[in-house]
């Protein structure tokens, strides 16, 4: 499954990372749509959900993240809706790790 989040706030970090394999974090912007995917191995097996997906929440709390590779790349973001069957874009498409 797959959940969209909409981008509270990041930190100036994603902004200045210039690293070939993670200048993706250049793109993310505050207010955008991003869809993250759920899948193994990130996929608990006890509860067939990933960690960090927002479950509980509704749009109106605010959840953090934080990028795989640059831990000061972080932020906060809320859940809009999960999708059962993955419709993510190519670009602003991430995997919950």
């Amino acid at each position: 499954y797959c959940v969209e989040f909409r981008t509270e706030s990041l930190s100036q970090h994603c902004s200045l990372e210039t690293r070939p394999q993670a200048r993706w974090m250049q793109y993310l912007r505050q207010g955008h749509t991003v869809c993250v995917a759920c899948q193994p191995p990130a996929m608990s097996t006890a509860t067939q959900r990933c960690s960090g997906d927002g479950h509980n929440a509704h749009g109106d709390k605010i959840l953090h993240w934080e990028a795989i590779g640059n831990s000061q790349c972080q932020g906060t973001w809320k859940k809009i809706r999960q999708l059962e069957h993955c419709s993510c874009p190519l670009v602003h498409s991430f995997i919950f790790t």
